[in-house]
């Protein structure tokens, strides 16, 4: 591409941009995406993936790349292959058939939402009702429920809440980790009012990295023109952002896979976010193709480091590779791993496996 057709590829009425942050990958994501990377890298191809590791097409798309096969159900793994399950968390009967059927399995569920998956097994083995409040048919929901599905309902609006039966026993709230707070505080606040002796947990089931994102658009939307929402559609917390951006006021919110999508004939404040399953690859591209002529200011409410080490099985693996590393040189074999996974983004390790194609 020539400088002036990429010139021409770019926002010319663009005056500035407001940058959120935090934004982009969660710590639950960036675990994911790394431990499937070793996969890749330490198993014959194909992999499988028991759904979308996380919910972003450019990520599904690098690991397929990379041959790694996502699929909707166990039965379509051939015996004996290794098998990661994805950061959403999985229904109890999915990991014993995983382990079953697979010769190597990881499941990478983020830690939060292994949080409320112990939270309705507890509740529900002391005999509570769990009210658990929840997007239809997304992964989390779907896995959460099958926990203890003859003890809990669904709900996701207060219409749903007022349809409950009168329960005469213990209940309990608890909630999908993605939701925005507005998702969740009207429809909990129902559920309080209906049964005004509910249980809930002392430390929020939201995400913290949901709620971070939220808060910092709230920072920027009232002085944007327009919002770009990087992030795909089955993305429950993608999609919370865009709705936030609307009901801020905002007169034109974008929700974008990438910088493709971006129309050209955006002005004025241009204010940019992205999922927790956006890389921070795809913001730079954006960032590029609204080229605005003030620059770009980031606006920051906190910063997170909070950090989930490999699950279980990598660092197993991450174990064995090291000991078999340091006997091929004679070195002494000792526990511990090769590098620090800390140190390590998740974002570069997908640069890394797309300059490895």
């Amino acid at each position: 591409m020539t400088q002036q057709t990429a010139d021409d590829a770019k926002c010319s009425n663009v005056d500035a941009v407001l940058l959120a942050a935090p934004r982009g990958f969660c710590a639950g994501v960036e675990m994911a995406i790394k431990a499937l990377a070793w996969m890749v890298r330490t198993f014959p191809a194909p992999v499988y993936c028991f759904h979308e590791i996380v919910h972003n097409k450019s990520v599904v798309e690098r690991f397929e790349e990379q041959d790694v096969i996502f699929v909707e159900s166990i039965d379509e793994v051939p015996q004996g292959s290794p098998i990661m399950l994805s950061a959403h968390g999985s229904a109890p009967e999915v990991v014993t058939a995983a382990k079953e059927q697979g010769r190597f399995v990881v499941d990478s569920v983020c830690p939060l939402v292994t949080k409320v998956h112990h939270e309705v097994k507890t509740r529900a083995s002391k005999g509570y009702r769990i009210i658990y409040v929840g997007h239809e048919g997304h992964e989390e929901a779907v896995g959460t429920m099958a926990v203890a599905p003859q003890s809990i309902d669904r709900v996701e609006t207060v219409e749903e809440v007022a349809a409950l039966p009168n329960i005469d026993g213990a209940v309990a709230l608890l909630a999908q980790t993605t939701l925005s707070h507005r998702d969740w505080s009207e429809v909990a606040q129902a559920v309080r009012v209906k049964y005004p002796q509910v249980w809930s947990p002392g430390k929020s089931d939201l995400c913290f990295a949901t709620t971070n994102r939220q808060s910092a658009l709230m920072e920027i939307a009232a002085k944007c023109d327009t919002v770009v929402v990087i992030g795909s559609a089955n993305s429950s917390n993608t999609m919370a952002l865009a709705r936030l951006a609307t009901d801020l006021g905002c007169n034109q919110v974008l929700r974008v896979n990438s910088e493709q999508e971006i129309p050209m004939n955006l002005s004025g404040t241009v204010g940019v976010t992205a999922g927790a399953s956006a890389p921070e690859e795809l913001v730079a591209l954006v960032l590029e193709k609204l080229n605005p002529k003030n620059g770009v200011t980031e606006i920051r409410i906190t910063t997170e480091d909070e950090y989930f080490p490999p699950p279980r099985n990598i660092r197993a693996l991450q174990q064995a590779v090291e000991r078999s590393a340091k006997a091929m040189v004679g070195g002494a074999v000792s526990v511990g791993t090769i590098l620090d996974d800390r140190s390590i983004t998740a974002s570069s390790v997908l640069e890394q496996l797309q300059s490895n194609l």
